[in-house]
């Protein structure tokens, strides 16, 4: 059974692929390092991650917003109402806004559309602009 390296990152990893360039793209992937053995013992090479890297190695930006949640998805900013009527906002929005948990909202309903408003101190924001608006007049 093969013993799985650590793949090839940056300079190095390009400077492989140049010299296996007669390989075939799964072959020059996985001497890359860019593969896993199953617990079958078979070896799946893998592409996309090889072909992440190489173009990370040569400066192309592919996520700039880091905004793939930890499940590997990335924010569709769409929600689906769900069979039990929950509407669900990911921890990768919270987390976007810098939101803690405990924090609260108030719902606010509108023709088609929620809109939530930040309580803060006991006052909504749009409630505390009021206020500093008639303290300034």
């Amino acid at each position: 059974m093969e013993e799985q390296t650590t793949p090839l990152k940056g300079r190095a990893l390009l400077q492989k692929v140049k010299e296996l360039s007669h390989l075939p793209r799964r072959e020059t992937a996985k001497e890359c390092g860019y593969y896993n053995i199953t617990k079958t013992g078979q070896t799946r090479v893998n592409l996309t991650e090889f072909y992440d890297a190489v173009l990370e190695a040569k400066g192309v930006p592919l996520d700039p917003d880091g905004g793939k949640d930890g499940r590997g998805r990335e924010p569709t900013y769409k929600v689906s109402v769900h069979k039990n009527g929950q509407i669900v906002i990911g921890s990768t929005y919270t987390q976007a806004m810098g939101l803690q948990p405990g924090e609260e909202f108030e719902i606010k309903l509108g023709y088609k559309h929620i809109r939530l408003v930040h309580i803060d101190d006991g006052l909504t924001k749009a409630e505390d602009a009021e206020e500093l608006q008639e303290a300034a007049s």
